[in-house]
């Protein structure tokens, strides 16, 4: 590479810093030029900056490959009030192929009480054929075959196969914590996160495109391993992995189940206003309110009848492309998931500000709820992670290391192998006398 990828970096998060962001799309390589704008850059920096105050320190930078064309660029950012973390993608021109704003860095994830690391095993797999490729890890109890199998599927965006978000790991999580029960898991890195220049290019790149072809290859994955049996294989999503587990269920009818997780049912361009506008009154800030006013903009270009798969992407929800929106719009997860006549559990946080109990799980109770082969829970303390707290949810909670209520990961464990479950608890009862 002709340039130095972590010293541009810096450079860019000191223009954010200064309020310079039309210098700052003027590095944007067309690919990210036609998703981001110098506005929507100061929209969301303003956004950051107004919870964790004023910038007061800029950490090193740290690089690390992606693929032959780019290099991912984390740049540390410390404020009065908290931090974040500023990642780019830096081509070899110097030029950037991506950029977001994520959680602060922390110390490296700690197991949750609830994992066994001696009762599994993992190994890494790749899903997918050619330069699209992903990673994964399938983790696999120890002893005897016949274990119920589940793929898990991450919410929406750039995620890796934990769904790392600062030092929270939360499909980690879900893995060990359901391999300590006995049941094999598999995870996978989604494409827009592998290779996120080559997804870029891609014309009419859609929400299929981005799990269904990987959750089936996991899928048999787990069916061909000698410990699994392959008639219990289930998906479980989460956030916008939940969205689209029925679409993979549709996809491979051999999926025996569905588990849920915070799953959105309203159209993702309305609940991002009615996410907007929460965090609008939280903050009570200028930029907040001009995020609202942004997204609204957007969401209506989704829903007007104009919208076709040359809509620049700039001018849409997140960045993503007309086609994108074009495929969700025509996609309605629940009437899906009541055409597959397969078993569901169906979990929800009482305190998720983004996919709520009003207007999400609501729309899933009345599609399935009479449905004896349905379980619907909420967990009236859990957020849209199913991190336990009190209160209204907020972003800050999020930040400081934490896992998935251990309840959850029970509720999840007990309802993909109720008969080993009993059987484990009567063993527990033994091995305490």
């Amino acid at each position: 590479m002709s340039v130095e990828p972590g010293v541009i970096a810096t450079a860019v998060v000191e223009m954010a810093r200064e309020g310079r962001f039309a210098e700052i799309e003027k590095l944007f390589a067309p690919r990210l030029r036609a998703v981001v704008s110098a506005e929507s850059l100061r929209v969301a920096w303003a956004s950051e900056a107004g919870r964790f105050g004023t910038v007061s320190a800029v950490g090193e930078p740290v690089s690390e490959p992606i693929d032959a064309e780019l290099v991912r660029v984390s740049v540390p950012v410390t404020g009065e009030r908290g931090g974040m973390t500023v990642v780019m993608s830096v081509d070899a021109a110097g030029l950037l192929n991506g950029f977001r704003l994520a959680p602060p860095p922390g110390s490296a994830w700690e197991p949750p009480s609830y994992a066994r690391s001696a009762r599994f095993t993992e190994y890494e797999v790749t899903l997918g054929e050619g330069s699209l490729a992903v990673s994964g890890t399938i983790s696999v109890p120890r002893g005897r075959g016949g274990k119920p199998g589940v793929v898990l599927l991450s919410g929406g965006g750039p995620f890796d196969r934990d769904e790392t978000s600062g030092q929270n790991k939360p499909l980690k999580d879900l893995a060990w914590g359901l391999a300590s029960r006995g049941i094999a898991v598999a995870r996978f890195d989604l494409v827009t996160y592998a290779h996120p220049g080559l997804v870029a290019d891609l014309p009419g790149f859609t929400m299929t495109d981005e799990y269904v072809p990987y959750a089936v290859a996991a899928v048999q994955l787990l069916q061909q391993h000698p410990a699994v049996d392959p008639a219990r294989v289930f998906v479980l999503g989460h956030s916008m992995g939940g969205k689209v587990a029925p679409r993979v269920a549709a996809a491979e009818p051999s999926i025996a189940g569905l588990v849920l997780l915070a799953a959105d049912a309203t159209p993702m361009q309305r609940s991002a206003i009615r996410v907007a506008r929460y965090l609008a009154a939280l903050n009570a800030g200028e930029a907040d309110e001009s995020a609202v006013a942004m997204i609204t903009e957007q969401a209506e270009r989704v829903d007007s009848p104009e919208l076709s798969a040359s809509t620049p992407a700039a001018e849409l929800p997140f960045g993503l492309p007309g086609a994108y929106w074009l495929d969700l719009r025509g996609y309605d997860p629940v009437s899906t998931a009541v055409e597959l006549n397969k078993p569901m559990l169906i979990l929800q946080g009482g305190r998720d500000y983004q996919v709520t109990v009003e207007d999400d799980l609501a729309r899933w109770q009345a599609g399935l709820g009479a449905r004896p082969d349905v379980t619907i829970r909420v967990f009236d303390a859990d957020n849209h992670l199913f991190f336990p707290g009190a209160g209204p949810s907020t972003p800050a909670e999020y930040e400081p290391a934490q896992h998935i209520d251990p309840a959850v990961i029970a509720q999840i464990a007990e309802w993909l192998a109720p008969a080993r479950g009993r059987f484990g608890r009567l063993l527990a009862v033994f091995s305490r006398r």
